[in-house]
């Protein structure tokens, strides 16, 4: 192909060979950035029919997409780069500049981007639901966190640990610690939570004597 654009430039006009090598690589740049658009809204498309399948929230679909547009479009770039002449040495230095700080800030977020993958395999196992009934066992003889699930988001799931109302507590738990606790689910009819935890009942006023 190269032979090829040599003999055509060859027999051409002085000043149409100037603009081929202009016309040339601006093309291969718009190709390279409509592929990367296809491949991103093909993309998108699976992470959403994904999400409808398996329930996931929006907010582990938005971050998948995001994560893939950043990869997408930053090897786009690059590539378009080096169409237009960029040394491949520099981008080679930058590539591993930024893999290198990206590398450091994924071990810094280590403890945040593992509980955002235990999200992901909390509802794709169908571990538990918004409603159910939990307890996270430390072992086999003390009772463990139980609650009813009310919530559950990229970092924690938040149990209803004793009944509704102003005198109610709930419990946020990291989703990783569901991996490494045995779960305790009921599928049938579940416990009664207490109305209010560590708190005791008001004591029934005095009744006043017979005959008093």
């Amino acid at each position: 192909m190269n032979r090829t654009l040599q003999n055509l430039r060859a027999q051409l006009p002085a000043w149409m060979t100037e603009w081929l090598e202009v016309i040339i690589p601006a093309t291969q740049v718009l190709l390279i950035l409509l592929a990367a658009w296809g491949v991103y809204r093909l993309l998108r498309r699976l992470i959403l029919r994904v999400t409808h399948s398996y329930g996931l929230p929006g907010d582990v679909a938005m971050i998948t997409r995001r994560t893939l547009g950043f990869i997408i479009y930053g090897g786009a770039l690059l590539w378009s780069l080096e169409r237009l002449g960029v040394s491949g040495t520099v981008l080679w230095t930058a590539f591993t500049g930024f893999a290198a700080v990206g590398a450091v800030a994924f071990f810094a977020a280590w403890s945040v981007l593992s509980n955002i993958f235990c999200t992901l395999l909390i509802f794709t196992t169908r571990m538990f639901w918004p409603g159910d009934t939990i307890e996270l066992l430390e072992n086999g003889e003390k009772p463990g966190l139980k609650g009813r699930v009310q919530d559950i988001n990229l970092v924690y799931t938040t149990l209803e640990e004793s009944g509704g109302g102003q005198g109610g507590t709930t419990l946020r738990v990291p989703n990783s610690l569901f991996f490494q606790r045995a779960v305790r689910r009921w599928h049938g009819p579940a416990p009664q939570l207490p109305e209010t935890l560590g708190m005791a009942a008001p004591d029934a006023a005095p009744q006043p004597a017979a005959g008093a």
